[in-house]
């Protein structure tokens, strides 16, 4: 006999929901109407999923959820850890007009894809047509000099065959590629050296070292770890910090603790809500930040997180935090990103773009990864004028944005969400050398292996 199914239908899917139906109901929990009353978030965690209906619950079920919420028990252990400290480096959306008010611990809604499309559709095609010249304009004078770095270190590549040959590590060659890419331009950029860990020519063991010369090595968004896990094997770091805020299966986590050598803390903690100089293990320890891919806000996150001294607005200039020792952060997922957690707000003010074209432009930056990328795109600077292509409309001004969009050839909404990635990462670029760091960007690795492939580098001035 058949198993009912929700009586849903899925036009994309050209069939029924193959959900099994609520009791006394032609659906599922999923597709079934809400009940009346007030949906509000978990107090807890607004993100997870807990009721048939996402993350939000019913208010008078509010108090019944938050003491059987699967996430409570965690929330509880996290709390009373001294690196959480709720908000901490969330920003807030007006820190550079209130002279040092730090209000990042206000909740500021976020907002969403859906909400930048829409309010993009609702501009008129002459505000639509100057942020176009906007963008052509800071892309051009801008986003010059970038180079392609795409690295292999001889130790990463024995490594690697050493790998695949005893079938212990996961392979996936476009994920090795970006993290052999990443450990280096790590060292072309002088924050590793061969003799901080194993000779060029072999995988043997690492030289002996004083501890002290040794960064370690904190990896945001760290997931399973494998990026570490080169890092580690390659180079001899010896001090390793994991923060993540999911919990993940098939981690590298029980390959690296069996290096007796290497000291590992996995920090199960949103990148919000981490105060870097309240990890104890940390404290007086040179680090390396390191990150791929870090979505959206988790880089801005990041770069508060480990320069904790401008979490402020201040016209004063600080020295820079002398633990720190560089990082290579591979940015991702620009459409993600939020007014409210961006690093460089001043950057884009000064530019004479608001708030609202901020968002704009993050919504334009998902069209750079919707492309084909079997082979490389060509350089987003070589593409035909997308504001030339919005005049040739002619009449289609008056059909609106919504019709300007749909109509835009593929390759021209591919190199217009390119463009608006890189000013986005220039701010950053631009932040990090505004507090005393030298820094760069370099494409690490080819569209053909992803289409996301910056690289933000950053080192104190005094290695130079």
């Amino acid at each position: 006999m058949r198993t009912k199914r929700c009586n849903f239908w899925l036009p994309n899917k050209n069939r029924f929901c193959a959900n099994c139906p609520l009791n006394g109901s032609l659906f599922c929990g999923n597709h079934n109407s809400r009940s009346e009353g007030q949906w509000i978030p978990c107090p807890i965690d607004p993100s997870h999923s807990f009721s048939t209906f996402g993350s939000s619950v019913l208010e008078q079920n509010l108090k019944g959820h938050v003491k059987r919420c699967p996430l409570l028990k965690q929330a509880q252990s996290l709390s009373v850890q001294p690196f959480y400290q709720k908000g901490i480096n969330a920003g807030s959306d007006g820190e550079e007009e209130t002279s040092g008010v730090d209000d990042s611990r206000w909740p500021v809604k976020t907002v969403s894809s859906e909400m930048k499309r829409n309010a993009l559709h609702g501009m008129s095609v002459p505000e639509f047509c100057k942020l176009i010249e906007k963008i052509e304009f800071l892309h051009e004078s801008l986003c010059k000099d970038i180079q392609d770095s795409v690295q292999m270190p001889e130790v990463c590549s024995l490594w690697i065959k050493r790998g695949v040959e005893d079938r212990k590590l996961p392979f996936q060659e476009k994920h090795i590629m970006q993290q052999a890419s990443i450990v280096g331009n790590l060292e072309n950029f002088g924050l590793l050296k061969n003799s901080h860990g194993r000779k060029p020519s072999e995988c043997g063991e690492p030289d002996e070292k004083k501890e002290e010369d040794v960064p370690a090595v904190i990896e945001f968004g760290a997931g399973r770890g494998y990026l570490t896990q080169m890092l580690a094997d390659c180079y001899g770091i010896q001090r390793v910090f994991l923060v993540e805020r999911k919990a993940y299966k098939l981690k590298a986590d029980r390959s690296l603790r069996q290096n007796e050598s290497l000291m590992l803390e996995r920090l199960r903690i949103d990148i919000e809500d981490l105060d870097l100089n309240a990890v104890k293990s940390l404290q007086g320890v040179p680090f390396l930040a390191i990150g791929k891919h870090l979505c959206g806000a988790a880089t801005d996150l990041t770069l508060r997180c480990c320069f904790p001294e401008y979490r402020k607005c201040s016209s004063e200039q600080h020295p820079v935090n002398t633990k720190f020792g560089g990082l290579a952060i591979a940015t991702c997922c620009h459409h993600l990103c939020q007014w409210t957690h961006y690093t460089n707000k001043r950057f884009f003010l000064d530019l004479g773009l608001t708030k609202e074209e901020f968002h704009a432009i993050t919504w334009f930056t998902s069209w750079a990864v919707d492309a084909n990328h079997d082979s490389d795109l060509p350089d987003t600077t070589n593409c035909i004028s997308h504001l030339q292509f919005i005049k040739e409309q002619g009449d289609g001004y008056a059909d609106g944005v919504e019709k300007i969009l749909s109509d835009m050839q593929a390759d021209r909404r591919a190199a217009l969400g390119f463009k608006c990635k890189w000013i986005i990462d220039m701010g950053r670029l631009m932040w990090l050398r505004e507090h005393g760091l030298d820094a760069k960007i370099v494409k690490f690795v080819p569209s053909s292996i992803s289409p996301e492939n910056h690289l933000l580098l950053a080192r104190s001035s005094n290695l130079l």
